[in-house]
């Protein structure tokens, strides 16, 4: 991970806590309880319980290793001072697909609390790229692997 601060809104930050915290008070006891347990099967050369805790031990321990610099990083966008005029970090937008005529709603968020899931796109992302400092009405060409998909801006607000 760089040097660089972390963008996040506030949401972001309260989850990326909350993501910390559970880790290490509860999925670390959890893991601790898995490797005892697998201990006690003896022979660890060939315990697959074993060997499989390990790993998730050590998953584990590097997200908490990432989640603790990032969050020392950690720079708040205040969504409350949003100019609504122009795509920022925070900003939900209404996009209308061109080729579809269909609208979609996304929040361009940064890249730690993308979810496409959650419609929650990264500002590092094509679309995300492409809508950063655009205005309500601005048609947006985002390369796609199999061509240029085409949306048209239809609303810029915070929710």
């Amino acid at each position: 991970m760089s040097n660089e601060e972390v963008l996040l809104t506030k949401e972001g930050l309260a989850k990326l806590e909350e993501e910390l915290k559970e880790l290490k008070t509860v999925k670390r006891k959890e893991l601790a309880e898995r490797l005892k347990l697998a201990i006690s099967y003896g022979d660890l050369k060939e315990n697959s319980e074993y060997h499989s805790a390990k790993d998730d031990q050590a998953f584990m321990e590097t997200r908490i290793m990432v989640l603790e610099k990032m969050l020392t990083k950690a720079r708040i966008v205040d969504e409350s001072n949003l100019d609504l005029k122009t795509v920022s970090i925070g900003s939900t937008v209404i996009l209308n697909d061109i080729e579809f005529s269909e609208k979609v709603e996304y929040k361009v968020v940064s890249p730690a609390e993308a979810d496409v899931l959650d419609n929650k796109i990264s500002y590092e992302s094509p679309l995300g790229k492409a809508l950063l400092g655009k205005e309500v009405g601005s048609i947006i060409h985002v390369d796609a692997p199999m061509a240029v998909i085409k949306y048209e801006l239809l609303e810029i607000k915070l929710t």
